[in-house]
């Protein structure tokens, strides 16, 4: 008997940030989280009774087919936080074996350590103060990124900008770091006034691609 998925919603667009902002990729939002970030902008897709799909990996294997026939050559996946279905590392290794990159957007709050062998690279969040959810962090994890990887600061507030600049001195993760401002929260200017004056050039600044094609409350894009 096959394993199957909480699948929330497929859809083919581009990648809004992270290290493949602006290429296509098939996304797969599987439904379900084990934080309640107070900005979080898929809260739908979080609690229990979020409206999904029970697919068995087969079906997820022809979504990917279809969507590599037209071209796409990577596969994200997100939430919710996606760790948590059970056998997604199965998900992570059959698409990779179609010849997919596969990328998982991930909260920080779940241990990488099992996943590591499955081939995908990581956009792993680091939840900053004004998300509430700061304490459910899983600091082991920055010592397992790679250059492949990526951590991404959602900052909401001047404090988070400050605080994202303390993680990144404290753990050093050797990858791409981004600050990325909550769409209506922070003007972006102010992120970047401040990343002048505290000489934080080992940070990159990413806006949110598809809140400024699409509506900001857009599904599926």
């Amino acid at each position: 008997m096959e394993n199957t998925y909480q699948l929330a919603e497929h859809f083919i667009s581009i990648n809004g940030e992270g290290q493949l902002a602006g290429a296509l990729a098939l996304f797969l939002r599987f439904a379900g989280c084990n934080l309640r970030c107070d900005w979080c902008d898929t809260a739908w897709a979080c609690g229990k009774d979020a409206p999904h799909e029970t697919v068995p990996l087969s079906r997820i294997v022809q979504i990917a087919e279809d969507a590599a026939a037209q071209g796409v050559k990577t596969v994200t996946l997100t939430g919710g936080e996606p760790l948590l279905q059970e056998h997604i590392a199965d998900v992570m290794e059959r698409l990779g074996r179609m010849g997919l990159r596969v990328e998982v957007e991930t909260n920080g709050a779940v241990p990488l350590k099992p996943f590591l062998r499955c081939g995908a690279c990581f956009t792993m969040d680091y939840k900053l103060p004004s998300s509430r959810m700061e304490q459910h962090m899983c600091t082991e994890n920055f010592a397992l990124l790679r250059e492949s990887d990526t951590v991404k600061f959602v900052c909401g507030s001047r404090a988070d900008v400050f605080r994202a600049k303390e993680i990144a001195a404290q753990y050093k993760p050797q990858c791409p770091l981004y600050l990325s401002p909550v769409f209506g929260r922070i003007d972006p200017a102010e992120i970047v006034e401040i990343m002048k004056d505290e000489h934080m050039g080992n940070f990159r600044l990413q806006l949110q691609l598809h809140k400024f094609i699409w509506d900001p409350n857009a599904r599926g894009v």
